[in-house]
């Protein structure tokens, strides 16, 4: 399948706790669904008439993703941790940006948003629409925000 182009993407986000900052990323794939497959990270672009859903679907467990992933760690207990994606929907394709910071998750929404506007007047495209998720979390002891794009196949 990573011959041809995916026309799915999904949006996909999440929070974890774990014991180590790897086992806290862990949680929070879990957390948004998304944990089961081998994760492999791609740059940031929306492949022509895409389909752009919140659902999950159902991969075979060991599956090779193609993911636009922001994630953040913190052991800092009681920080607030967030991080989101996006999707611009472009006439032709797309763009898909991340971010990530300590703060809430309002803050990071903005800033996504920003980057996706800037990549389409850089592209001089016209920007249709945007579809962002995103998470935030209130470490406990070690904590992880994700937030994600999946690429995929219907």
């Amino acid at each position: 399948m990573l011959t041809s182009l995916p026309n799915l993407a999904v949006l996909a986000a999440g929070t974890g706790e774990g014991g180590t900052p790897l086992n806290a990323l862990d949680n929070a794939l879990l957390n948004a669904g998304i944990a089961n497959w081998n994760l492999v990270r791609v740059s940031s672009i929306l492949p022509p008439k895409a389909e752009i859903s919140y659902e999950v679907p159902s991969i075979r467990e060991g599956s090779l993703v193609p993911i636009v992933l922001a994630e953040i760690f913190s052991e800092k207990e009681g920080e607030v941790i967030s991080a989101a994606v996006a999707i611009g929907v472009g006439e032709e394709f797309g763009v898909i940006m991340e971010h990530s910071e300590r703060g809430g998750k309002e803050k990071v929404e903005e800033k996504v948003k920003k980057k996706v506007e800037e990549a389409f007047k850089m592209r001089n495209m016209s920007l249709k629409e945007i579809h962002i998720i995103s998470s935030e979390h209130k470490v406990e002891k070690i904590g992880c925000a994700i937030a994600a794009a999946i690429l995929w196949w219907r």
